[in-house]
């Protein structure tokens, strides 16, 4: 046998005895065993770890991705609307439409990649240098701009009042082929009384593609654009023909000088650029009878030095664009006409007399429409505030807007934001020349107005708001969608967050729609809801849990908006702009011990609505209406919110009132020039700790209980209620109730140094719009408040309504807001967003 083997012990023999330094074999290798057997499991243990923290980090890692992803993932459901729910096929009454609401006048198609129409203009031969009209702009002067009516359908009659004469826009659309059918355009300028002599004004007329169709010009003598003919896949062949301008619509043609501009553009953004840096002086205006003057005119486009006419890393296709401008005396007309090749059955060309008799019957019919909707005639209003208020509905109507594009988002797993999933939004935009875009607190008080007018333009626009909708439940509220509209925004408002909300204010859109189906099921603008809150449903609960969950407060049934403003030492009180009252006082000192008892109104408010609308299409409802049993609680809310020491609901947090903004001191060494270093910033003085407590900021938030019908009727605190908001020295005054009262510290405050007083004194079309139908609701409702309630309700209704009207009349615009002192419009303008709410206090429905 190999190696060496064992010796027997046989059997009686002796073993061997051991030295004493020896030890017993059997004992040697057990505990040798045993040190093998713990290293054994030492190594097992740590290779467990590492596969433990192996799996761990890249699950982790997966989820991190997984939620990262999340946020910039749409919800699952059916969309509420067909893909080609706006197309011609489809919608062919709404393919076409004045869904620009950021340029004075023009025209696209509800659809992703429109062709586009516009109109820019410039007065000639003024002291101002280039005087080009194309987007809204406050900066522009203009003593008012607005439609005057419009059907949110198929026509239009706008007036833009410029500096010596007026331009008055008007189109109507026909119906008829396969592509959204035709419609003209006739602008029609004349001198103001006052001018001196008659204003030359240069009309350019465009036509541009957005990365899909084709453009072909077609020049006449004198370098005009007889026409345009083109081709896309939503419109087919169609032809644009510029007719030429007279003094009225049976005269003879006008003297007038024609230029063309024929080039490429990268984005619909630069269409303004482009035109101006393709503007020449040597042209000359020579009219038979007077002086010859050179004018200014497009020639060719010249993109600027310091920019390349296209950036290399672009990846956006150029697009035709087209430029037909007409140099011209005031007055004139001219008129502009689109006709879709596949409209064969034409009778007649939609110009001249015709276009004329095509007018005034639809202005008729909008008359007619308007008084049954509203019923103002009927109740005593004189002529001209029954067309200040057609002007407000036709505002708001005039100025949907149809964008297509991706929002840019971010959620706390993205180290950089992402962006959103292509898609379309048709809805109202609160200001033409501010706000140009879709907003989801403002969206839900157009809706009020425009579900009075046409329900359809309110299911529609809903609609789109709730495809946004993401797999979390949330939809970025600011929609920034579109070239276009990116180019009117800061950019740092652009990347959306999802965990900031906004009012869920669609939900009151959504009980007027409800209401109007309830009282009469049949008629054909109720019958088609049931249908689409079944649609819209998967989704509507998504995003009331998404608020239900995400927005949650620090104790049980209490809710605290996220998103508040971090660097509290740059603010006198932290904006919460997630709230939609921006500046109004919260805590001073943000925490997550924040109470919010406007938010924890809307919750009250929206579980109500879900419970009414699950209980209409027979779907589980008792959670909504436990949800909404306990938010409503007048018991739990004043428990939550009601501050003894005010008098009042209040916001509750960590929070001193002793804060003002001091200049900063900044420390300059002996010896060295001041001017190198920083300029001296306002920042925050606290003068005295923060502490848990009530905010006692009294205003528009101390009213939420009241403004969304949840204190019951005789209850006490109503009374306290009633009395604050008749108090002029709180929130009272001659033109509306005042957002912030005269009494609070922050009282027409600074917010920073370069941040005016937005929420904190001014008085706001919506909240009193809010205050009005509570007090209205009150005045019906039995209780020992009901007598207060209605004297209140007529003299806050005929104070706003009156005010209003008054600052149109005065200044040519409803504004955003309205000075609490002197009722002075104020803010952005125009602002026929929620401003326009006025009509239904004109009209009483509420």
């Amino acid at each position: 046998m190999m190696g060496r083997q064992r010796k027997r012990v046989g059997a009686g023999e002796a073993a061997p005895l051991l030295r004493k330094d020896e030890k017993p074999i059997g004992l040697h290798f057990k505990e040798k065993k045993k040190k093998v057997d713990i290293g054994k499991v030492f190594i097992n243990i740590s290779i467990g770890l590492c596969i433990f923290s192996l799996v761990w980090f890249f699950y982790a890692l997966y989820m991190r991705s997984s939620l990262a992803k999340r946020v910039a993932t749409l919800h699952p459901s059916p969309r509420v609307l067909d893909d080609n729910s706006t197309s011609a096929e489809v919608s062919p009454e709404r393919f076409w439409g004045s869904y620009r609401p950021q340029v004075y006048f023009g025209m696209k198609t509800r659809s992703p990649k429109s062709i586009v129409t516009g109109l820019m203009w410039m007065r000639q031969f003024s002291s101002m240098d280039v005087n080009l009209r194309h987007t809204c702009e406050q900066g522009d002067g203009l003593q008012g701009y607005g439609w005057l009516m419009h059907d949110g359908l198929s026509f239009g009659v706008q007036e833009v009042r410029d500096k010596d004469f007026t331009l008055t826009t008007e189109f109507v659309k026909r119906r008829g082929g396969d592509h959204g059918g035709d419609w003209t355009w006739r602008i029609t300028a004349k001198q103001h009384s006052s001018s001196r002599q008659a204003p030359v004004i240069s009309l350019m007329f465009y036509a541009a593609a957005d990365t899909q169709g084709s453009l072909e010009a077609h020049v006449e003598e004198k370098k005009g654009l007889g026409s345009i003919t083109g081709f896309s896949e939503e419109l087919g062949h169609f032809k644009i023909t510029f007719r030429k301008p007279v003094t009225g619509e049976l005269s003879n043609v006008k003297y007038a000088c024609y230029n063309n501009l024929q080039t490429v553009t990268p984005g619909l953004e630069r269409l303004t650029d482009i035109v101006k840096n393709s503007l020449s002086r040597r042209f000359v205006y020579s009219p038979p009878s007077g002086e010859k003057r050179h004018y200014i005119a497009v020639d060719s486009y010249k993109p600027p030095h310091q920019q390349p006419q296209q950036n290399p890393d672009d990846p956006r296709k150029k697009s035709d664009f087209l430029v037909h401008q007409v140099t011209v005396e005031t007055p004139f007309q001219i008129e502009v006409l689109f006709e879709s090749a596949s409209f064969h059955s034409r009778p007649n060309q939609l110009v001249g007399v015709t276009m004329t008799e095509e007018l005034e019957r639809r202005k008729a019919e909008f008359d007619a429409r308007f008084e049954r909707t509203f019923g103002l005639e009927q109740k005593g209003f004189s002529q001209a505030q029954v067309r200040f208020s057609k002007a407000a509905l036709s505002n708001m109507l005039g100025g949907m807007g149809y964008f297509y594009g991706q929002s840019v988002v971010q959620s706390a797993y993205n180290e950089y934001p992402l962006l959103y999933p292509e898609g379309a939004l048709f809805t109202a935009v609160p200001s033409r020349s501010f706000f140009p875009r879709g907003f989801l607190w403002d969206e839900g008080f157009h809706q009020l107005l425009l579900s009075k007018w046409d329900p359809q333009v309110t299911r529609e626009a809903t609609a789109h708001w709730l495809d946004l909708i993401n797999v979390e439940g949330w939809i970025p509220r600011e929609q920034i969608l579109g070239d276009e509209a990116r180019s009117k925004v800061p950019g740092e408002f652009v990347v959306q967050r999802n965990e900031n909300a906004n009012p869920p204010t669609l939900f009151l859109a959504l009980q007027e729609l409800i209401e109007q189906h309830s009282s009469d099921p049949d008629t054909p603008t109720s019958l088609p809801t049931l249908a689409f809150l079944r649609r819209l449903f998967p989704r509507l609960k998504t995003w009331f849990e998404w608020y239900n969950t995400t927005q949650t407060g620090p104790v049980p049934n209490s809710y605290r908006w996220r998103g508040r403003d971090k660097d509290t030492n740059l603010f006198l009180n932290p904006k919460t702009l997630t709230s939609g009252l921006d500046d109004y006082p919260r805590a001073s000192h943000p925490s997550g011990e924040e109470r919010h008892v406007d938010l924890h109104c809307w919750m009250a408010l929206a579980s109500g609505i879900m419970a009414s609308i699950a209980r209409l299409l027979g779907e589980p409802h008792v959670d909504y209406e436990q949800t909404h049993q306990v938010l409503s609680d007048n018991g739990l809310l004043s428990e939550l919110h009601w501050s003894d020491q005010l008098g009042a609901f209040s916001d509750y947090g960590n929070h001193t009132q002793a804060v003002s903004l001091q200049q900063e001191k900044v420390y300059v060494p002996p010896g060295q020039p001041r001017h190198h270093y920083a300029a001296a910033r306002l920042v925050r003085s606290v003068r005295r700790a923060p502490k848990l407590q009530h905010v006692n900021a009294l205003g528009y938030v101390s009213l939420f209980p009241f403004l969304l019908h949840i204190l019951h009727a005789d209850s006490p605190k109503l009374e306290h209620i009633l009395r604050d908001m008749r108090d002029p020295d709180k929130l009272w005054t001659p033109y509306g109730l005042r957002s912030l009262s005269r009494t609070d510290p922050m009282y027409m405050k600074r917010n920073t140094e370069h941040d005016a007083p937005y929420w904190r004194g001014p008085i706001w079309i919506n909240i009193n719009y809010l205050a009005v139908r509570a007090l209205n609701h009150y005045s019906s409702a039995e209780g020992p408040y009901q007598e207060k309630a209605t004297a209140l309700y007529n003299e806050l209704r005929t104070n706003i309504v009156n005010n209003v009207y008054r600052q149109y009349v005065e200044t040519g615009y409803i504004w955003e807001q309205y000075n609490d002192n002197t009722g002075r419009g104020q803010g952005s303008h125009p602002f026929t967003g929620w401003s326009a709410l006025t009509v239904l206090m004109m009209a009483e429905q509420y």
